[in-house]
Order: C-alpha cells, then sequence, then structure tokens
C-alpha cells in the first residue's frame, strides 16, 4: 500500500475522499473545475515567488513521472551531495508494510549530523492559504517523519510558507503525536473493503471530484446530513439514538437532543423544525415568528415597500484582495420599473473608482432601503471606506439603510431546503439563475480569465451572474413580506408561494 501527503490531507478534510482517490471507480469522477484549475496555478504561481523570493538557488531531482522510487534515488544522491536546496523531492521509507511517500516542496540544508555527514534537511511545505491551518501542520509533520527516516537524523524545526506573510515555524513536538494519530486512522481506512459513509458538507465538498456521485448517494437515501444543521457531531449524536431519517426526526421530542454534545435546546428544537419543514415541503415560522399580530404588523413594516429599494451585491478576488464588482438592482415601485447597474473594475486599478460610482449611486436614492444578503456587504462597505479614506459622516447613514435578508429569512423562517445560501434559497421560492455555471467561485474565475485574456465574454458572464444574485434577493425580499402577511392560525401551502421573481425576458 502506498500513503502519499496529499492523501493524507484529504483524508483530514474528508476520509471517504481519500478511499475514493484510491480506489473509487475514475470514471463517475465529475471534472475538476475552473476554479481548483485556477487554485493550482495560483498555487504554482505563488511557489515561483517565494523560491524568487528566498533567493536560494536550486535544485530539482530528475526522475520519470510517479516513478516515486527513481524520485527518491536522484532525490537522496542531491541530499548526498549537499545541495543547498532541493525543489519537489521525493522521500520513501516504509512503516507496517506501508510505503509512506513525502513530497516536500523545499529540503533546506541546514548544520546537523546525518547519514549524509556534518549536515541535515528541513522540510517546507509552500501554501496559498494566508493561515498556518492545523491540516497543513500535520503535513509538514508526516514529511519530518518521512525525511528523518531517509537522512537518519531530526531537524530542530519544520516550516510553513504562507502567502504574504512569509515562513511559519511549527511547533514539531506538539504536531507529532496528532500527526502519528491521523497517519494511523488514514492507514486503517485505507485498509476497509468499502468506502466510509457519505456525509454532504457543502463547504468541504462543493469542489470534490466525487461531489455529484457521492451527492446522488445521500439524495437517494434521503441522508440526513442533507438537512442544515446537520453536522458530523449531531449526526453522530442521531445515529446513538437510532435517528436516520427525516421522518423520525422530524416526530421526535427536542428535549431528548437538549443534553447531546452539540445541541443545546435551541439547536435541538431547530434541527427537528427543520426536518418537519423539509418533510412535508413547506416553510414553517421558526420559534422567533412573533404570535401577536401587532408585533407581525411591526415586522411587515419593516420591510414594507418603499417607493425605490436597491438590492446590492459583490463580486471580489479574494487572492488579489479586490473588490471588482458592485452590483445594483434599482427597484421603482411607483413606475413600475427595474434598472440593474453593474459598477464594474476593469483593470484592478479601478476599485477606488468604482467605490465611488457605488456611493453616488446610492446616494442618489437617500431614503432606499438597501437589501443584502449575509453581512459580507456590510464588511466589505466598511474596508472600502477605510481603504479610501471615506467620511464616516458618509458610511454610517448608509449603512443604517442596509436590511440583510439572510438574516431575516433565518431568524424567522425554516424553509425546505438544503442549506440557506442564496441560491437554495431563491430556487425554493422560484428563481433560476440564466446561467447553471455560475457561482461565486466560477466568477473569479471568469475575472482572472477576462484579466489573463481579455475576452470580454468573461466580464459579460459574470455582469448576468451578479445581475441574477441581485434579482434573487429581490424575489426573497417580496417572499418574505408574502409570508410574514399570510402567515395565521394555519401554516402555509404545501408549495411556495406564486411570486414573479424571474422574467425571462428581462
Amino acid at each position: 500500500m502506498l500513503l502519499t501527503a496529499e492523501l493524507l490531507l484529504n483524508y483530514q478534510r474528508c476520509n471517504r475522499r481519500a478511499f475514493l482517490d484510491v480506489y473509487g471507480d475514475q470514471a463517475v469522477r465529475d471534472e475538476i473545475s475552473d476554479y481548483v484549475i485556477k487554485l493550482i496555478q495560483d498555487s504554482a504561481d505563488n511557489q515561483r515567488a517565494v523560491l524568487k523570493e528566498l533567493g536560494i538557488p536550486y535544485q530539482k531531482p530528475d526522475y520519470p513521472r510517479h516513478n516515486w522510487e527513481a524520485g527518491c534515488i536522484a532525490t537522496v544522491a542531491l541530499m548526498e551531495q549537499g545541495v543547498d536546496c532541493i525543489y519537489q523531492g521525493v522521500l520513501l521509507t516504509e512503516e507496517n508494510g506501508i510505503t509512506l511517500v513525502s513530497k516536500p516542496d523545499l529540503l533546506i540544508k541546514q548544520p546537523g549530523l546525518s547519514r549524509f555527514g556534518d549536515w541535515l534537511y528541513t522540510p517546507i511545505e509552500i501554501k496559498l492559504s494566508k493561515r498556518s491551518k492545523a491540516e497543513y501542520q500535520i503535513v509538514v509533520a508526516y514529511h519530518m517523519k518521512v525525511l528523518a527516516a531517509v537522512q537518519e537524523g531530526w531537524s530542530e524545526s519544520v516550516q510553513i510558507y504562507l502567502k504574504d506573510k512569509g515562513a511559519s515555524d511549527i511547533d514539531l513536538w506538539d504536531v507529532f503525536p496528532k500527526m502519528e494519530e491521523v497517519l494511523q486512522a488514514c492507514i486503517h481506512a485505507m485498509q476497509q473493503e468499502s468506502p466510509p459513509e457519505v456525509f454532504i458538507s457543502r463547504n468541504r465538498c462543493s469542489l470534490c471530484q466525487w461531489y455529484t456521485s457521492c451527492y446522488g448517494i445521500a439524495k437517494s437515501t434521503e441522508h440526513l446530513s442533507l438537512l442544515p444543521g446537520v453536522t458530523q457531531l449531531r449526526y453522530n449524536e442521531l445515529v446513538n439514538l437510532n435517528v436516520t431519517d427525516i421522518e423520525t426526526l422530524a416526530l421526535m421530542d427536542p428535549k431528548l437532543l437538549d443534553n447531546a454534545p452539540g445541541f443545546g435546546a435551541d439547536a435541538a428544537r431547530r434541527l427537528v423544525r427543520q426536518a418537519r419543514s423539509s418533510l412535508d415541503n413547506i416553510a414553517l415560522p421558526t420559534e422567533a415568528f412573533p404570535s401577536d399580530i401587532p408585533v407581525v404588523t411591526m415586522l411587515r413594516s419593516e420591510l414594507s415597500d418603499s417607493p425605490i429599494e436597491l438590492y446590492f451585491d459583490i463580486e471580489s478576488e479574494p487572492s488579489l484582495e479586490l473588490i471588482y464588482l458592485h452590483g445594483v438592482l434599482v427597484v421603482d415601485r411607483e413606475h413600475k420599473t427595474k434598472e440593474f447597474h453593474s459598477l464594474l473594475a476593469e483593470v484592478v486599478e479601478d476599485e477606488g473608482k468604482v467605490w465611488q460610482e457605488f456611493l453616488e449611486l446610492v446616494w442618489r436614492y437617500p431614503d432606499a432601503p438597501i437589501y443584502h444578503f449575509c453581512i459580507y456587504e456590510v464588511q466589505t462597505v466598511n474596508k472600502l471606506a477605510k481603504q479610501y479614506g471615506t467620511p464616516r459622516s458618509l458610511i454610517d447613514p448608509l449603512l443604517s439603510r442596509f436590511v440583510d435578508l439572510h438574516e431575516r429569512v433565518t431568524r424567522l423562517v425554516v424553509l425546505p431546503v438544503e442549506g440557506y445560501a442564496l441560491k437554495a434559497i431563491a430556487r425554493w421560492m422560484g428563481f433560476d439563475w440564466r446561467d447553471e455555471r455560475a457561482n461565486g467561485a466560477q466568477s473569479i474565475y471568469w475575472y482572472a480569465q477576462w484579466l489573463a485574456t481579455g475576452d470580454r465574454e468573461y466580464l459579460d458572464s459574470i455582469v448576468i451572474y451578479n445581475e441574477d444574485d441581485c434579482r434573487a434577493t429581490h424575489c426573497m425580499k417580496d417572499w418574505l413580506v408574502e409570508f410574514i402577511t399570510s402567515y395565521g392560525s394555519s401554516i402555509m401551502e404545501t408549495k411556495p408561494l406564486s411570486i414573479d421573481c424571474y422574467d425571462p425576458t428581462r
């Protein structure tokens, strides 16, 4: 059995993914996404930038692709010569019949004792991340384990080189026991006859090439991980209580979960209510929904129709720390018009210009509420105001007009959806995006392609996606108003409210 550092990294993220990478049917894997391709390219660019910054002459072992034994022989030959820096070397060792493969980004020569003489090597991992994540620390400790077996000597320290932050020292003796625990668990998992159970976690699964396959299995079995709020810890507790399907969860007494790890009374009641909503495909009010008419009326008035309403959505490029698009949909209810404004930085240097254009646009309607989804838009406005020296006298009254619809929806309503992201909610309410591929990650890829190629089709795709996000937010606001207005003594019908969310001719 062959175990690589990449396999160990993937095991930490998802034990099923690691198993499928080794034994799964490659024919059912998804194609690698454009965004992941971009990340791979960005990672390679970052490695080249770090090598240039370090200014250390390096050598790279020459060997046939994927021939690990030849790679190890070539790497050891360079180590025996005392080369100062080895780039993408290969190291092998055997342990209990398992071949451990290590391919650290850099091996740096330093004083010490090894089988080569009065020098030894220390591993460095170069990461695109700006944080020294625990999973990366486990991997670099694994590199040191294999390296120590090869050179018969231990380095005093190991490092992870982070983007824009330089070298981060790792406490090897703190991380090493954790690494051994993860390593043994990974080996055990790889020796099983069948893969670990499916568990869908949107933030971990969305970019995985096994996602479609795993999601299909989860959907066909109505796996509880498809319910919002079911974490791995909570799922384990539910299984311990023999709760393995939505119907059982929907009918159970939430008090049985009050003291279970990962729950608490509020989370238990919310999850049982979520199961009821999903089981019957209906929207339900949360316990926070007001029960008396005056408070409902007040809540309704907070979202009442203004003559003009603004719907706001931002697109950004995290690797460039760039806000490249402010999308604003202006809804004039009196004149029954909808006008979309795409304030786009076609070059990185235009960020400040489009920020000013955004301010001019929103202050053109000083009394209009600004609806958005999640807190990111508020955080970004504060960030840009600070970055460009915008007076608080202009920003504070602007932010007072912001209305976070994600907060309102999740506080007041339980929906039969698999997640409370904009797409999941708006699609249940009847809205459709014009480009099925479009999402935040794809938008980042499109913008990178625009910068690289100058092909305006990429910009057009971004603008269409952003406009649809704004219109989906508008759809959600109208739906929520109708829900608040119509909800009374009986629950809603078993279908979404009939709102004209999407006009294909717009």
